[in-house]
């Protein structure tokens, strides 16, 4: 049994989107195959950005980070699920990310170096996209994807982190959302 954290990372909680879908499909097939899991929905949270220095050092952390790590520290496999927003992860989701992966839980400094403290764990980045997926992996180097999982989750420790990019989010037959939700409903089963 593998302890989950998914991180539904659509901003938007008015109404159910693709990535609701496949938050619920994934912890579905992990729940029925086994596994513990703990779901945050970044649209319910009050996350407030961080604007300086001393706020990202500050000791008074938010709610919202203390939850968060709370989290993240019981998580052995982290899933990661968000839409492709102007080429990049949605604002609240990185808002979120930033008050979560603090200095002194997610790593440490010394001096010049770094070393990432939470080693053990692994993540799956699910990110949906309207594009082809193949665009935003070959033509688009799926830059914002990579800069999430080198330079906040492995700087962290965490790894591997693996990926899928659902494209064709739009696709009006219902084809392509089908095949994310079996997808979804896979790798939810084997907690990957």
């Amino acid at each position: 049994m593998t302890n989950v954290l998914i991180v539904q990372g659509h901003p938007d909680g008015a109404e159910q989107h693709l990535c609701h879908a496949i938050a619920q499909a994934y912890r579905s097939a992990a729940e029925a195959a086994g596994h513990g899991v703990t779901v945050i929905s970044i649209a319910g949270e009050v996350i407030p950005y961080l604007r300086s220095k001393a706020e990202w050092e500050g000791v008074d952390l938010p709610q919202v980070a203390v939850t968060g790590q709370k989290a993240v520290q019981d998580a052995e496999h982290i899933v990661l699920i968000y839409p492709l927003w102007m080429g990049d992860v949605p604002a609240m989701l990185k808002a979120w990310l930033e008050q979560v992966l603090r200095k002194g839980f997610a790593f440490e400094l010394y001096g010049r170096t770094w070393r990432p403290a939470l080693a053990g764990r692994s993540a799956r980045i699910i990110v949906t996209t309207g594009m082809p997926g193949a665009a935003y992996r070959w033509f688009y180097m799926a830059h914002s994807l990579r800069s999430l999982e080198r330079n906040i989750l492995r700087f962290c420790g965490i790894r591997p982190v693996r990926r899928s990019i659902f494209g064709n989010a739009e696709d009006p037959s219902g084809k392509a959302q089908a095949r994310m939700l079996t997808t979804a409903t896979r790798l939810g089963a084997r907690a990957n």
